[in-house]
């Protein structure tokens, strides 16, 4: 045993043989190495504009700034899930090609610090590097870097105002994309300096088409039952779909994905209770169908719904808000009796 580990610490290189054996199989790198798993989110991520699915407003502005080799400060803003990370990273891709990619793009989201602190330093030293027009394929490359802020809405007021005079001052080397579900929360000084972008909630028609197409390419059976409810439980948001149909994957261990198993990952319908988005979203519908309800106590009602909703995305307690949003309910339910 001394003897062998003695020689292995000596020797690195891989013994000269064709023999397939045991000393094959140690010196060899890369060809026997197991490919590491890729969550189906990343692996089937759009690498070009033209992959991104129903934005096509969006994808039209985009593909003709890229013909120009040119791009403004832009703003995206929507529901999550429907591509708004996507289509800037592919945009950068097909602007930088994979080499200048890493130099030129600046990403920070939601887990990173994201004060007065942080614009003032890595933001706008970033920023304030110079780079070159050239890329090593020979194709136009554009002489600017991209500042990618995800979840941008999360930011302090301060934090914003640092950033507006950050993209003033850097224009000429620097790109800023910001990237949020409310539009709302961005300080105005910030939005008329970008180009706004909505992206709207995936159709139906166009989910089914990825989630097939996903299934299709990973040998997934899955019932077009299943396929549907996928779609309803998943509200526009494909990100949120496909992670549901990897799970249902895994959990059927090869066979046919139905609907019962999809109702039993989603996390919408729990032994213990039911999640309060969830059930926010499925009662507005409800309140909104109602025929014995009268415009004024739906008006009411969906008022209510939005408050909630508002406040649970900002962290507000669950237990809380559902109270206060079954007072408003029974409020105007004893109002028929």
């Amino acid at each position: 045993m001394q003897a062998f580990l003695k020689g292995t610490s000596i020797s690195t290189k891989p013994p000269l043989t064709k023999d397939r054996g045991v000393g094959a199989t140690a010196g060899s790198s890369g060809e026997n190495k197991k490919i590491k798993p890729v969550p189906w989110v990343e692996k089937y991520r759009p690498k070009c504009v033209d992959e991104v699915a129903f934005q096509e407003e969006v994808v039209a502005v985009l593909k003709k700034t890229l013909e120009g080799a040119d791009l403004p400060n832009l703003l995206f803003y929507g529901p999550p899930g429907t591509g708004k990370t996507s289509t800037i990273l592919a945009a950068a891709r097909e602007l930088f090609g994979p080499e200048l990619f890493r130099l030129r793009v600046l990403e920070l989201n939601a887990s990173d610090e994201r004060g007065i602190q942080v614009v003032r330093e890595k933001v706008k030293n970033f920023a304030q590097l110079t780079v070159s027009g050239s890329r090593t394929d020979g194709k136009p490359c554009p002489p600017f870097k991209i500042v990618i802020l995800d979840e941008a809405d999360s930011m302090t007021s301060a934090a914003q105002a640092a950033l507006r005079r950050t993209m003033e001052k850097e224009s000429k080397t620097t790109r800023f994309c910001l990237i949020c579900n409310y539009v709302s929360r961005i300080i105005e000084p910030l939005t008329s300096r970008c180009s706004k972008f909505r992206f709207k909630p995936l159709s139906d028609k166009t989910q089914q088409q990825r989630l097939l197409d996903i299934a299709e390419k990973e040998n997934v059976k899955i019932s077009n039952e299943g396929i549907a409810y996928l779609v309803k439980v998943s509200e526009g948001d494909l990100r949120k779909a496909i992670t549901f149909l990897q799970s249902a994957t895994r959990l059927t261990g090869g066979k046919e994905v139905m609907e019962k198993v999809i109702t039993d990952i989603a996390g919408d319908l729990i032994d213990e209770g039911h999640a309060a988005t969830q059930l926010i979203n499925q009662l507005h519908d409800v309140v909104v169908e109602n025929e014995n309800l009268s415009d004024k106590q739906k008006s009411i009602i969906t008022e209510k719904l939005a408050e909630v909703d508002k406040c649970l995305a900002d962290g507000a307690d669950e237990h809380l808000q559902l109270i206060s949003l079954c007072a408003t309910l029974m409020q105007q339910l004893t109002q028929n009796c």
